[in-house]
């Protein structure tokens, strides 16, 4: 029989639950995983876990699309059951939760950070749009700026307090960047993370969009749109920035990687006319390699370029 472990006891399992949330990060979040690997090997393992957590939630809801709503809801009512358990710290069962549960008690994070994300992922089995830029930053709580939150204290800082907020933003800046990068991929889930407000300011329509991922392509009304979103990411990744070098040393190089790399592929968008249809944007093996070795060498406290140009729109307007 499988061993079992709660917050107050190691078990042999604890091992193998790091393992576990290693290998998905490593199969599903190449970009953050090539950052992960610049931070000390202490460190790692604890990025890991909390990408596992919220890894496989995601999993519940998107790779179970066999299954209806009503199932996929109570798969993930079930794990979040089984996750506030080994915070009341009862023994739980289960491939990885041990080892996000020892990462909570390793760092004290707030289980209201992680409440907040599954409360997000519930969402994404209801609902289909977001009207407004503000519903969708209500979503992206849970989904992306706690995320900021979760990871701080693994990161460390010298000023948490000041690092708190953009941590945040990076949170957003990252999401947001899937959202465009992924219009085509969401659609076919029947999910649109582009704002109605958004979408009826350039006169775009759902059948618009339906249409260009048929076609391969979008049309000028639609780049127009992309190009506005990945303006609006940019503002949050300025906000972010600010953040970067309060963190601990050992943990900048990561970082910098890390918003490089998704900045980068708000470049790659760009390259292809924002056209998100023709191709799904990634940045080429060997600008992430090089990333990776300058932000290695580049001193502690050294500010980050902000990508995009200086004109940004309010981060809700």
């Amino acid at each position: 029989m499988r061993r079992i472990w709660g917050v107050g006891r190691v078990d042999t399992d604890l091992t193998a639950a790091y393992d576990r949330c290693r290998e998905l990060h490593r199969r599903h979040g190449r970009t953050y995983y090539l950052a992960t690997r610049l931070l000390p090997a202490w460190k790692r393992r604890h990025v890991h876990a909390l990408y596992g957590f919220t890894r496989y939630a995601d999993e519940i809801v998107d790779r179970t699309e066999e299954l209806p709503p009503a199932e996929r809801a109570a798969r993930l009512r079930e794990w979040s059951t089984r996750f506030a358990a080994g915070l009341r710290g009862e023994p739980v069962d289960d491939p990885l939760l041990p080892a996000v549960l020892h990462t909570i008690a390793v760092f004290d994070l707030d289980p209201a950070d992680f409440t907040s994300f599954l409360r997000s992922m519930a969402m994404d089995l209801t609902v289909a749009s977001y009207p407004s830029y503000a519903d969708l930053l209500d979503y992206m709580e849970g989904s992306a700026a706690v995320i900021g939150t979760m990871m701080l204290p693994i990161l460390g800082s010298s000023d948490p307090a000041a690092a708190r907020e953009p941590a945040r933003q990076l949170g957003l800046a990252f999401q947001l960047t899937n959202f465009i990068r992924d219009v085509a991929e969401d659609l076919g889930r029947g999910r649109t993370y582009l704002p109605d407000e958004d979408l009826a300011r350039f006169d775009v329509t759902r059948d618009d969009l339906y249409a260009a991922r048929a076609a391969g392509h979008a049309i000028p009304k639609i780049r127009e749109l992309v190009e506005y979103e990945v303006t609006r990411a940019q503002a949050h990744y300025a906000a972010a920035a600010p953040g970067i070098p309060l963190l601990s040393a050992a943990s900048q190089s990561c970082m910098r990687t890390a918003y490089a790399l998704y900045g980068g592929i708000l470049d790659e968008v760009a390259a292809q006319g924002y056209d998100v249809f023709v191709r799904r944007a990634r940045v080429p093996g060997r600008r992430r390699l090089a990333v990776a070795a300058r932000s290695l060498l580049t001193p502690t406290g050294t500010p980050v370029a902000i990508p995009g140009p200086a004109f940004q729109p309010a981060l809700v307007a």
